[in-house]
């Protein structure tokens, strides 16, 4: 499992709002690349002020390099119509790997079983062998095997690696190193550029 650190840095609403834009682009990159993603946002008022995102699966460390770094959206404000800045930066941070959080009790874990989604037509898995598991502020949906059991033990193990990623941000913000990531945003020289309300990265086709 691969650990990133998505932060809005001291930027005003409008990097959360990035940050928003950009955690769901990542969700839509994993899914094409057949990467699991699970996340935990710090809320803000406009958006995510920042998030953890635990990656896995094959491709999940080619992934993760491809977002670490700065990240630049260029797009008037929606927030301050008159505002004449157009730059918002954000940075994703890869953490180190972690462990120490809580420990989850599966008998605390709320647990339902739901219809696996995939691809359609007779090799659609019709039964509800998906699981949508919550612990605390922790949630993650598991459709990865066909057996419901298999799916409950990946959840666990998923909500574990969430709750030790966040407690591992935790830990890194008492210890003052979070406080430092976050501000070591970079405004400028971006890894990526995504322009406008659509966030269209520039020079994809």
């Amino acid at each position: 499992m691969t650990t990133l650190l998505i932060s809005s840095g001291n930027g005003p609403g409008e990097c959360q709002q990035a940050v928003a834009h950009v955690l769901a682009r990542m969700a839509q990159e994993a899914a094409e690349r057949g990467v699991t993603l699970d996340l935990v946002c710090r809320a803000g008022r406009n958006g995510p002020v920042s998030a953890v995102a635990v990656l896995s699966g094959r491709c999940a460390d080619a992934l993760a390099t491809r977002w670490q770094g700065a990240l630049l959206w260029r797009c008037a404000s929606t927030l301050r119509p008159r505002y004449r800045r157009k730059s918002w930066f954000v940075q994703v941070f890869r953490l180190p790997d972690a462990a120490g959080g809580a420990a989850i009790d599966p008998r605390e874990v709320e647990m339902v079983a739901i219809r696996a989604g995939g691809p359609g037509g007779q090799h659609q898995n019709k039964t509800s062998s998906a699981i949508r598991a919550r612990w605390g502020d922790y949630a993650v949906v598991v459709r990865d095997e066909r057996s419901q059991h298999q799916n409950r033990r990946l959840a666990l193990a998923r909500l574990q690696a969430l709750a030790d990623a966040d407690a591992a941000e935790a830990q890194a913000t008492r210890d003052g190193q979070a406080h430092w990531l976050h501000h070591q945003v970079q405004r400028g020289d971006p890894l990526r550029t995504f322009d406008g309300p659509d966030f269209v990265e520039r020079g994809s086709a």
